[in-house]
């Protein structure tokens, strides 16, 4: 427990003493020793529980509930405060509706319930705490050269807030850690909340109009979860006289009908911290903020935090329809139309948005199918997702400050220009969608288990966004892979705080694709018997092993090769089957005897899968299915009397 508390309150203490360092050197060194402090502990932690089980620890919760108290009085004046200075009415209201309801449940209904083991672990949350401590430190080790750039191409006289940035960043670490490590759900919300807030000041980051304007709707949107966070918690305490997460996912299974209410109100939190339709505009609106914080809002925190709850809540949505078929329509929905709507996208960090609003959509409709084997896909799914998109995203923020650009199109020839930055994208891409990496495998166990489960409409779903992750991914793997004659190589003036967190994410792609079956046989598949008693992965052992083995030969291949050009290298003419007129400039003559530059563009499709076509659907469809949902549990409130 000692190291648990660690975590928690470490992070903290690195971000108040952040916020008053203004110094570059004093601040990367208190940067780099506190993620790598962090990074140690986590891994300790992992290795000395890894095989413990779920292991509850005896924590008294009368104080730190009084401290969780006062921290939402805090956020929610925080939030009313901007709210009144940029004159946001919803924003301001909310806030107000939400502190008001959390105050009301505070005083009456929470000090019933007292949680006598407030803090536990388990695999799970294991994982979540490898993906905070090792992603979430190195995104912040990435952020120092990274945000040294941002600042220099700040008007001159502009001030310096990077203090403010760092500190948010640490706080929402320890946030992460307290919502992994909490079995009190009161806790659990207060961490979730918190997440929330820094979510909303990182977003504003710029205090441009747009980042302003995005950063309200982020905490409208999340601030709708957790009023439905609040009303869960008191029907979990109004109808099993517990406030225990363990408890309450136990006594829940076993009384469905009972669960059916919070567990909604659960699921709706979830759905809107995962930016799922109709709710995901938040995530997208969050690219105006410097790399770092998409980063770790799409990688490690804040939207995990939304799949972490839904994956826990698994064992109520295998046994209670009504919320187990909103989150399964809700995920499938969005996994589809997100994956369409990508297609459309030209900006990289668009593009990898929606990517990750597709595949969060994949975690949660697992999550919401409920079997062994889908919450196995889906732990994997959460796995891949999290290194994969970490490195993609630092990856395109190191290339938009070399290139002057994040749009796909502009990359022609970085695998010349940067040849070690464009490899570690490529391993990204190929993660996310490339067998025999283990997105792909764990697409195939979802689908395994949706043919088992007889899910028809989820899998139809899953197959037609499966066609269009292809699509949108093979693209950009197309532009990144093109190769002419070779210009210049810029990657000298890459930070080595940047090159250094990138190669931690690919460590971590390599790790987790050849460990694959370990990881399985040793954390994930103990986990699943602990909850479902008798369980196994979909896949065998031998599948898992060939995987491993395979990703080790692709990978060798990508970089076995990643050396400075030769210059002595024959280089052959841009156009082979006519006469090259320049081909520094890329020309040829043409059958018209004039001059044409060798282009190679992709095809967008916007007519077909533009966000102007499919955004309304998504909207509406699922925002129908969360009322549905809703009005569908309505009758389990007789339950409660």
């Amino acid at each position: 427990m000692n190291v648990i508390m660690f975590l928690i309150i470490f992070p903290l203490v690195v971000a108040a003493l952040l916020l008053f360092v203004k110094a570059d050197k004093v601040r990367d060194v208190i940067v780099i020793v506190s993620a790598a402090v962090i990074a140690a502990s986590t891994v300790a932690l992992c290795v000395a529980k890894l095989s413990t089980g779920a292991v509850y620890y005896l924590v008294s919760s009368t104080a730190i509930d009084g401290i969780c108290t006062v921290i939402g009085v805090l956020i929610a004046a925080v939030v009313i405060g901007f709210a009144l200075k940029y004159k946001n009415i919803w924003a301001g209201l909310l806030a107000v509706i939400q502190v008001i309801a959390s105050l009301f449940f505070d005083f009456t209904v929470a000090p019933q319930c007292e949680v006598a083991y407030s803090l536990y672990l388990d695999q799970l949350s294991l994982i979540m705490a490898f993906i905070i401590g090792i992603v979430g430190t190195g995104i912040c080790v990435y952020a120092l050269g990274y945000m040294k750039d941002f600042q220099a191409h700040e008007p001159e006289g502009a001030k310096d807030r990077r203090p403010f940035f760092f500190s948010i960043m640490f706080l929402f670490l320890s946030a992460m850690y307290v919502i992994v490590f909490s079995n009190n759900m009161v806790w659990l919300f207060t961490g979730w909340e918190v997440t929330t807030v820094c979510s909303f000041l990182l977003i504003g980051y710029t205090r441009t109009e747009e980042a302003i304007r995005n950063a309200f709707r982020q905490i409208i949107m999340n601030i709708l979860g957790g009023i439905s966070f609040v009303a869960a918690l008191y029907f979990a305490a109004t109808s099993f006289d517990t406030l225990s997460l363990a408890d309450f996912i136990i006594l829940g299974a076993a009384s469905p009908i009972l669960a059916m209410l919070p567990v909604t109100f659960l699921a709706f939190a979830g759905i809107t911290k995962a930016a799922q339709m109709p709710f995901h505009t938040w995530l997208l609106g969050a690219m105006v903020a410097p790399t770092p914080t998409s980063a770790l809002l799409h990688s490690s925190t804040m939207v995990k935090a939304g799949v972490f709850l839904l994956i826990k809540l698994a064992p109520v949505f295998a046994v209670s329809v009504t919320p187990s078929m909103m989150v399964i329509l809700v995920g499938g929905i969005t996994f589809c139309l997100a994956s369409f709507m990508a297609i459309s996208q030209s900006n990289a960090k668009r593009v990898l948005a929606y990517s990750t609003i597709a595949n969060l959509g994949l975690i949660v409709a697992c999550s919401g199918v409920g079997t062994a084997e889908a919450v196995w896909a889906a732990i994997f799914l959460l796995i891949f997702h999290a290194f994969a998109k970490s490195l993609l995203f630092l990856c395109v923020g190191t290339a938009e400050h070399h290139i002057g650009s994040r749009d796909i199109e502009d990359m022609d020839l970085l695998f010349e220009r940067m040849p070690r930055l464009s490899r570690f994208m490529m391993l990204g891409i190929m993660a996310m969608f490339i067998a025999p990496f283990g997105m792909l495998l764990s697409k195939w166990a979802t689908l395994v288990s949706l043919v088992e489960t007889n899910q028809i409409a989820f899998l139809i779903l899953l197959a037609f966004g499966s066609a269009a992750t292809f699509l949108f991914w093979a693209k950009w793997l197309g532009k990144l892979s093109g190769i002419a004659n070779s210009p210049e190589n810029i990657e000298g003036n890459v930070h080595k705080s940047e090159w250094v967190s990138l190669m931690v994410m690919v460590l971590l792609i390599v790790l987790a694709c050849v460990l694959l079956p370990f990881v399985s046989d040793i954390c994930v598949e103990p986990y699943l018997r602990g909850i479902f008693f008798a369980a196994d992965s979909t896949l065998s052992s031998d599948i898992l092993y060939l995987t491993s083995i395979l990703s080790a030969v692709i990978i060798v291949v990508l970089f076995g090769g990643l050396r400075a050009n030769n210059p002595e290298a024959q280089k052959a003419s841009v156009y082979l089957a006519g006469v090259s007129a320049d081909n520094d400039a890329r020309e040829f003559r043409n059958s018209l005897s004039g001059t044409t530059q060798a282009t190679s563009r992709n095809w967008y499709l916007e007519g077909w899968f533009g966000e102007k076509s499919l955004k309304p659907i998504g909207e509406i469809s699922c925002a129908i299915i969360i009322v549905l949902g809703f009005f569908l549990s309505v009758p389990a409130i007789a339950a409660l009397f």
